[in-house]
């Protein structure tokens, strides 16, 4: 097709697209790219933001679908592609737009313009890139599990520092928290282009704050060390801290935590907390930052259910185009039962190994690729306790009794913590298990997970332990 009739095409389908997309994101990724070709029932778009591609495939191709059905009365192949040339060009005249308009007199400048806006905006996103794109709330599936957390996290998306401030979510490993939060900023970015997120591990707060107050950090330029630190987490209006129980034992962080939560608060700021636990569980917390976490709402989210497992592997086949046969889906649910990461691990799995041997994804294959029927069954408390006991000579019983010895007492310690690692089971159950009071279990916990850092023999032991129960 000749290339003027694809740019009228192409220039039909962003008029439906405008009715449809808000104006930030409209102006942004969809009113810069430009036709291509039209060939083959194939559509080739150009782009000159590198971050595009991703971005308009993963968030507005629906969209961009039903348009190009709606102006060609037809299903088309799209393709979009950076082009370097035309971001270089398009470059140059922003700089000519902004040198012309900063020539004006002030009383002839124009407003500014959703264009620029959003332009202004796309600056913004490229800064927080390290949010993972897949990470939305339109595909987060949402079960039993997770309902309540769901909608108290869409919740606050919408209406940011309303109510619900800061919004704790916790919960084991793998189960969907990190999903939630992210899709809370990526949300924001895209609906409310003015506001200023920032997402940030837990670990890498403390290491930014570790820097403000080294020595050889505190002059660089203009600002300290500490200012930009302050500016950095206060200078924001949603702060989204992920894996926040790191900040146990570090003293001088959770100073920092607590004023920079203080400041935020008190400007009516959205704060957002993922943790693997409730605040109380989160040893040498002082008071006044677990009140904090503590003074909006707290929510959870357990291991999906086998109906929510399933229809999150058919999310996953959904995004890769794969047809297979309903079995396939129900056989990897009832093996992959403890959280999401891993129910996604073994269908990524089972479809490498079927693109690599470019075979259809059947029961079969999958039974072949992970090999369930010969995993042992589940591992529960008892196990590791009898493994533990047998390793150092002693019995459950010990464990349940009030012996103090420190040979009985170290094992139960060591027998605790690769309870909670194992079977991730709550310290509730662990505590009931060993007859023992909650706060026992965390202290168990948590001196074997520090001792085993800096402590090879114990290393060794644990490995040891871990290898019998796998036998």
């Amino acid at each position: 097709m000749d290339i003027l009739e694809a740019k009228k095409i192409w220039s039909e389908v962003k008029a439906e697209l405008r009715m449809t997309i808000p104006d930030h994101a409209f102006y942004t990724w969809i009113d810069t790219m430009d036709a291509a070709g039209f060939e083959h029932n194939t559509f080739s778009l150009i782009t000159v933001h590198a971050l595009a591609v991703q971005i308009v495939r993963q968030t507005y191709f629906n969209k961009l679908n039903e348009a190009f059905q709606k102006v060609l009365g037809q299903d088309v192949e799209i393709t979009i592609t950076y082009d370097d040339d035309l971001a270089k060009k398009y470059e140059i005249e922003k700089r000519k737009e902004k040198t012309r308009e900063s020539k004006k007199p002030r009383s002839i400048i124009q407003e500014e313009t959703p264009e620029s806006k959003a332009m202004e905006n796309l600056s913004q996103m490229q800064s927080f890139a390290n949010l993972n794109l897949k990470f939305k709330f339109e595909n987060f599936v949402v079960g039993e599990n997770s309902r309540f957390a769901h909608a108290l996290a869409y919740s606050v998306a919408q209406n940011p520092a309303k109510k619900y401030n800061p919004l704790f979510i916790y919960g084991g490993s793998g189960l969907g928290k990190t999903h939630l939060m992210q899709a809370i900023g990526h949300y924001i970015i895209f609906n409310k282009p003015n506001l200023k997120v920032r997402y940030v591990k837990t670990e890498e707060y403390v290491t930014d704050f570790i820097n403000s107050i080294n020595p050889m950090q505190k002059s660089r330029g203009k600002k300290s060390a500490d200012a930009e630190f302050r500016d950095k987490y206060r200078n924001i209006d949603v702060l989204l801290m992920d894996d926040i129980q790191f900040l146990e034992s570090k003293t001088q962080t959770m100073t920092a935590v607590f004023h920079t939560f203080d400041d935020l608060l008190n400007r009516n700021k959205q704060i957002v907390i993922t943790s693997d636990r409730l605040p109380k569980d989160i040893p040498t917390l002082p008071d006044r930052l677990r009140t904090r976490f503590e003074m909006g709402i707290v929510t959870d989210i357990t291991p999906p259910d086998f109906e929510t497992r399933v229809a999150i592997l058919q999310n996953l086949a959904n995004q890769i185009s794969l047809e297979a046969d309903f079995s396939v889906y129900e056989y990897i649910a009832n093996n992959f039962v403890n959280n999401v990461r891993e129910l996604e691990g073994a269908f990524n799995k089972v479809t490498a190994y079927a693109s690599i041997e470019q075979t259809q994804v059947t029961l079969e294959f999958a039974k072949k690729v992970l090999n369930c029927e010969s995993l042992r069954k589940a591992i529960s408390i008892e196990d590791v306790a009898k493994s533990t006991a047998d390793y150092y000579g002693v019995t459950i019983s010990d464990f349940k009794s009030s012996a103090r010895s420190q040979k009985i007492s170290s094992a139960r310690h060591i027998a605790v913590y690769l309870s909670r690692e194992i079977t991730e089971k709550s310290f509730e159950n662990i505590a009931e298990f060993f007859n023992k009071k909650h706060t026992t279990m965390l202290y168990s916990y948590e001196k074997i997970k520090d001792e085993i850092k800096m402590n090879k023999d114990l290393e060794h032991a644990v490995s040891e332990i871990k290898a019998s129960l796998k036998g």
